[in-house]
Order: structure tokens, then C-alpha cells, then sequence
């Protein structure tokens, strides 16, 4: 990821606070009151901590973070300029997590891993992405430029750019405006548990009946 200087990074924080949100109609609102611009700046000095050699201090750093604006953003996570998290209570990023330009997360987001192996195990996530509030995306998967993640959902794999991704799991519904069709299994081929569990105890019935006959039959009973 090209990397800019960090006030260029912080600029384009800034701005994207006033562009995405309509409630800040304020700079010092925003200075004083917007946990996620607080928990960006703070990352993109703790970010360079830990690049200089200091894991452990920066570490540290974003643990205190995390208690006072309710975003837990790992030091090591690659973020680019523009970013902005609305609300944020609840955001978790992970270690080898990398953000674009211009990306937007709402409250409760995870951009978490699935593997307990070293190395890239968090998601990518090109420019210009939103992410819907309480959607997890997991794993290293990439999520392509401009693409949205609708509330709630969970996301296992990659989308394409200009993408629509709704539901658990995640499946992508539009993609550059058109609707993606997904393919339908015809009803014949597919198995229908409750005709096929009304079928056996049919033959279970005809089973008992058949054997309950022979039993009358060797005991002379007249049958109805």
C-alpha cells in the first residue's frame, strides 16, 4: 500500500468526518466528541511505533485506545488517508487487516481473521469500501474497490469491485448496478425430507399390517 505523509492522512481524516456525516456541523465537535477520528489519529501515530521497532509500547498504546473510544484497531493494521468510522463502539480490525482510501465503517464492524497461522489472515479491503454497521467480513479475502457490505452481514469470501454483499453468509446481489442472478435448482432434483419421511413411515405401516395379518392368520382369527 503507497503510504502518505502523515498529515495528508490526517487532512483527509478530517475531511471525510464532515463529508460522510451531516451531524458535523462543527470542527470542534468533531475534535472533541468523534471517538472514531480519535481512534484514526491516535492509530496513525501508533501505526509508526510500531513500524519503528516498539510492538509491545504500541500495543500498549492501542489497548488504552480501545478503553477510552470502544475501537480496537491493531498497530500493525495498513489503514490509507480518508478513513472514517461513524459511531465506532464495537469496531475491531485486525493485525494483518489492510484498508484503502476513502473507506467507511459504521459501529460494531469486524475485519477479523479465521486462521491461527502466522501471516496475511485478515481481510483486505480496496478503496472506497462501506461496511454496513455489525457486518463481519473474516479471513484473507479482498474485498473489491467501492464495494458495500450491508448491516449484518457476515462475509467468508472475496467480492468483486462495484459489488452489492448482503446476508449470512455473505453472497454478492449487484455488481456494477446489475442484479446477479443466481442459479435455481430445479424442485425435481432437489430432496424434500418430508415427503421422503412420509414415504418410509407409509412403508413401515404396510410393514406392521402385513405382519399383523400373518399373526391373525396362524391364529385363526377372522381378519376384518
Amino acid at each position: 500500500m503507497k503510504r502518505e505523509s502523515f498529515l495528508s492522512e490526517i487532512r483527509a481524516d478530517w475531511r471525510a468526518c464532515f463529508e460522510r456525516d451531516p451531524a458535523a456541523r462543527h470542527w470542534l465537535e468533531v475534535l472533541l466528541a468523534y471517538p472514531g477520528f480519535h481512534a484514526i489519529l491516535a492509530h496513525r501515530i501508533l501505526h509508526r511505533v510500531h513500524r519503528a521497532g516498539l510492538p509491545v509500547l504500541a500495543r500498549v498504546g492501542a489497548h488504552v485506545v480501545r478503553f477510552l473510544t470502544g475501537i480496537e484497531i491493531h498497530p500493525a493494521a495498513e489503514i490509507g488517508a480518508g478513513f472514517f468510522i461513524d459511531h465506532g463502539m464495537g469496531v475491531v480490525i485486525g493485525e494483518t487487516t489492510e484498508i484503502g482510501r476513502n473507506c467507511t465503517l459504521y459501529q460494531g464492524v469486524t475485519l477479523g481473521g479465521t486462521s491461527l497461522q502466522r501471516g496475511k489472515r485478515h481481510p483486505t479491503l480496496e478503496d472506497n469500501v462501506v461496511v454496513g454497521a455489525g457486518a463481519a467480513i473474516l479471513g484473507a479475502i479482498v474485498i473489491g474497490a467501492n464495494t458495500k457490505v450491508a448491516a449484518g452481514a457476515v462475509v467468508v469470501k472475496s467480492a468483486p469491485a462495484n459489488s452489492t454483499v448482503v446476508g449470512v453468509p455473505g453472497r454478492v446481489v449487484f455488481v456494477d448496478g446489475k442484479r446477479v442472478r443466481e442459479p435455481v435448482v430445479p424442485q425435481v432434483d432437489m430432496p424434500d425430507p418430508t415427503t421422503e419421511a412420509l414415504t418410509a413411515l407409509g412403508k413401515r405401516v404396510e410393514e406392521l399390517e402385513a405382519r399383523l395379518r400373518e399373526v391373525e392368520g396362524s391364529r385363526g382369527t377372522p381378519t376384518l
